[in-house]
């Protein structure tokens, strides 16, 4: 891991497979352990240089004041951009997972020079906050369980970690996994003042942002090969909303993953980096593939 100067941040970034390969750029959602380790590897193995990357105000990156964020989501679309550029391997396969999703979409319409693919994994093309009327949003049940939770100590490790597996397993997502991934982003996180914390695990700092423009309405003008992967279990972000942006994206492809929820499962990994191994080649759209 290391971090690199871009758009006036620094960013934390971790690469995998060769330097001289075709770049894909993961953006995190919020932080770079959104994207298992395994996806990485297996993007890797297939020929690829994959970067991911934690945004503004979590893991490595630049931390000023997760309370009240100084930058909008069109700066965290130029960082995107600015990194491809830093890193010298562009135009890149741009992929970006949840609250990174939204990242992405922007990204491509703002900088459509620097990219040349789109994955969106578990996420929508409206700003948090309400959905528009013919979205899904969130599970109202799951919701209100999801924040009926008390907020752990965000100083104790043990109980962040907790408190995430106790998410997950609400969410539908693996409870493990989600452990060992909080307790890893915990360790990863410069300090331990809760608002820094709760970035980190939380990405609250979303909730903070200026969204403004909106950008749905915008979707048909992306040109690049695109790949929606999202979980049929999903409660957070229902399957609807995957299914949305797939078809105002011309000839995008939508990867349904059948057992996946908000993160991308174990088993989904070898589907869903075939999905984005593939994504060079325009065509077919998929709306069922077991993960």
């Amino acid at each position: 891991m290391t971090t690199v100067n871009a758009n006036g941040v620094a960013l934390g970034i971790e690469s995998f497979g060769d330097e001289n390969a075709p770049l894909v750029l993961l953006a995190g959602g919020t932080t770079m352990l959104s994207w298992p380790d395994a996806l990485c590897a297996r993007l890797a193995a297939g020929g690829r240089r994959v970067v991911r990357y934690d945004l503004r105000d979590s893991g490595e990156s630049t931390t000023a004041d997760p309370e009240a964020p100084a930058y909008t989501l069109r700066d965290l679309a130029a960082d995107a951009a600015a990194l491809v550029e830093a890193l010298g391997g562009g135009p890149a396969h741009l992929a970006g997972i949840g609250v990174g999703g939204m990242v992405a979409q922007v990204a491509v319409l703002d900088h459509p020079e620097a990219f040349s693919a789109l994955t969106l994994a578990g996420t929508r093309a409206v700003a948090p906050g309400p959905p528009d009327d013919d979205l899904p949003d969130h599970d109202e049940a799951t919701m209100g369980r999801l924040f009926a939770q008390p907020m752990p100590d965000w100083s104790d490790r043990e109980a962040v970690a907790e408190f995430a597996a106790s998410g997950a397993e609400i969410l539908g997502d693996d409870p493990g996994a989600a452990r060992t991934a909080a307790a890893r982003v915990w360790d990863r996180t410069p300090g331990v003042a809760p608002s820094v914390q709760m970035a980190n695990q939380l990405g609250m700092v979303f909730s903070r942002l200026d969204c403004t423009p909106r950008w749905r309405e915008r979707l048909p003008a992306i040109a690049v090969p695109t790949l929606v992967v999202h979980g049929r279990r999903d409660r957070f972000f229902p399957v609807g909303n995957g299914e949305a942006i797939a078809r105002e994206i011309p000839g995008a492809r939508l990867l349904v993953l059948e057992e996946g929820a908000g993160a991308i499962p174990e088993k989904a990994v070898d589907a869903v980096a075939g999905a984005m191994l593939a994504l060079v080649r325009p065509g077919a759209r998929g709306d069922g593939v077991n993960g």
